[in-house]
């Protein structure tokens, strides 16, 4: 989802757009997504391009401040927190420097975040593949074992109807 933001912001000529990993940092997201704009107006328009498309997708954020003033607007998507800057308010308030910590990624085009995207999601599913084919072999031995039970207990009422019924049919002989 970063890498999605990412693109959307740079639609909107974002400038130095980087993602910080802050997964093992924090609590309060996987990622940090800070970018810079020339105008406060174009910090609007980068926020607005961001909630619009992300909408479109059916995310929907879970806080926006600052976009009306347009100096630094935040937008949490709860595992992505947005911060867009004025050049002189980022510098200022240096996150990059208070998460030196986190590893950073920087996405200089949507060209190269759309490749990054495309890979991460290859290797997540390459990931993903060997767990599904295991699960896929235990789950087929249960039902094997399963369907050899339920066999031999369809059989059983089978017989428990045929051994009643012999018995009732010899006392309708009898009473006759």
């Amino acid at each position: 989802m970063a890498l999605e933001i990412a693109k959307l912001a740079l639609d909107k000529k974002a400038e130095k757009v980087v993602i910080l990993n802050i997964k093992k940092l924090s609590a309060i997201a996987d990622y940090l997504l800070i970018c810079s704009a020339d105008s406060e107006r174009q910090v609007q328009a980068i926020a607005d391009s961001i909630e619009d498309g992300l909408r479109k997708k059916g995310e929907r954020p879970l806080g926006i401040e600052g976009v009306t003033e347009g100096r630094w607007a935040l937008i949490d998507y709860v595992d992505v927190v947005v911060h867009i800057f004025l050049d002189r308010v980022r510098s200022f308030y240096d996150l990059e420097g208070l998460w030196a910590e986190a590893p950073v990624t920087e996405v200089k085009d949507k060209a190269a975040a759309i490749l990054k995207e495309a890979s991460d999601k290859a290797k997540a599913a390459a990931v993903k593949a060997p767990k599904k084919a295991a699960v896929a072999k235990a789950a087929k031995k249960p039902a094997v074992k399963k369907a050899t039970k339920k066999t031999s207990a369809a059989k059983a009422p089978e017989k428990a109807a045929v051994t009643k019924a012999k018995p009732a049919a010899g006392k309708k002989k009898k009473s006759e």
